[in-house]
């Protein structure tokens, strides 16, 4: 026991210390997530910071062998939410005082997809007089589309690396020059060149993947220096390739107790940073949101879809909400959080303080 509490007081944790934290059960779990909640609300604050999500299509042109909108799933409905439903979502985000939206799709990187983006970017801020923050998770594409965007007024960006072992990540996407491991490490660092607050994020619990891979992830993401991270268990898609590998899974409550522990362990390791509280967790327990932030995430991401397109994003099964319009989820907000103690950032942007201590150490040097 006093070794376990020694190392959660080390300064500069170790891939050993880690490996430990992440194996962490009974009394010294309690700890772990007791030193993480602590740093949480010393480095953080109390808040939890809203952004509505906003799943705008699910074409893509990616076939990533775990995804349930791979390209090659002939058995799913393909659809894109027209201008004006988007808009309609922005301004509900805009009324409920949500301080931020995060416009999410498939990866697409033609022309017309490219300018669509600009000019729903644009057309956001000009709705929202530009207040309300915005976030895009819409794949890799080239520094001058970042810049672009960023530009047209996105101002963080989330691409998750998947996993960061370079082995792994071939089990897990065709073997060819669009899914290739280092044009991923690439975006990620032309996505921090464009201007963006930089996000990224693993999954946990992939077939084949080990403590040490995960104790690993959570290193890459301190050299990456990311300023947010969006994490959560792997659960499969019957229609996706991987889904023959489900004989080789942890049970899903053991994915999500590991889940729980990275994001411990992630916060501990990057004190300031955000940390999304990601629906996957609610696919395995309908508090698994909650359950998070108590432990030391503080991003909630209500998801603010128009009800009639939900299902038909489904990027693994048992995804939650699908049956729900916005204003379901809207009335939840305030009472769940208050059961967990914590308070609700209307109309903040709720940026990383990682990043403005990042910028402010550049700006100094």
């Amino acid at each position: 026991m006093s070794n376990f509490k020694d190392i959660l007081n080390k300064d500069n944790l170790t891939k050993q210390d880690l490996v430990c934290m992440l194996n962490a059960e009974g009394k010294n779990r309690d700890l772990l997530h007791r030193k993480s909640k602590e740093i949480t609300k010393k480095f953080t604050t109390n808040k939890v910071y809203l952004r509505g999500l906003i799943e705008y299509s699910n074409v893509c042109v990616k076939d990533c062998l775990y995804c349930g909108i791979r390209k090659s799933n002939t058995q799913q409905k393909r659809y894109t939410i027209s201008d004006s439903e988007v808009l309609n979502c922005a301004q509900y985000a805009l009324e409920n005082n949500y301080g931020s939206i995060v416009l999410q799709a498939g990866e697409r990187t033609d022309k017309p997809f490219i300018s669509k983006i600009t000019t729903l970017l644009n057309e956001i801020n000009k709705l929202s007089k530009g207040k309300l923050g915005i976030t895009i998770s819409l794949g890799e594409q080239t520094l001058e589309v970042y810049k672009e965007w960023f530009d047209a007024g996105a101002h963080r960006y989330l691409l998750r690396i998947e996993t960061s072992n370079s082995e792994l990540y071939k089990n897990l996407h065709p073997k060819n020059r669009m899914h290739n491991f280092q044009h991923r490490i690439d975006a990620l660092n032309n996505i921090r060149l464009a201007g963006f607050k930089l996000g990224t994020g693993v999954m946990i619990g992939l077939p084949n993947q080990t403590i040490e891979n995960l104790a690993d992830d959570l290193l890459f993401m301190k050299a990456m220096n990311v300023d947010m991270v969006g994490m959560g268990p792997y659960i499969e898609h019957q229609h996706t390739p991987l889904f023959n590998d489900k004989n080789l899974l942890a049970s899903k409550q053991k994915r999500l107790a590991l889940s729980y522990n990275m994001i411990a362990c992630l916060r501990i390791l990057m004190k300031d940073i955000n940390i999304a509280a990601t629906t996957a967790l609610q696919a395995i327990d309908n508090f698994g949101r909650e359950k998070a932030i108590k432990i030391g995430a503080n991003v909630l991401m209500p998801n603010i879809t128009p009800g009639s397109f939900r299902d038909n994003y489904k990027l693994y099964e048992d995804k939650p909400c699908t049956n729900e319009n916005a204003s379901d989820c809207n009335t939840c907000i305030d009472v769940r959080m208050n059961m967990i103690g914590s308070e609700v950032g209307y109309n903040e942007w709720g940026d990383s303080k990682h990043f403005f201590k990042n910028k402010k150490q550049l700006s100094s040097s």
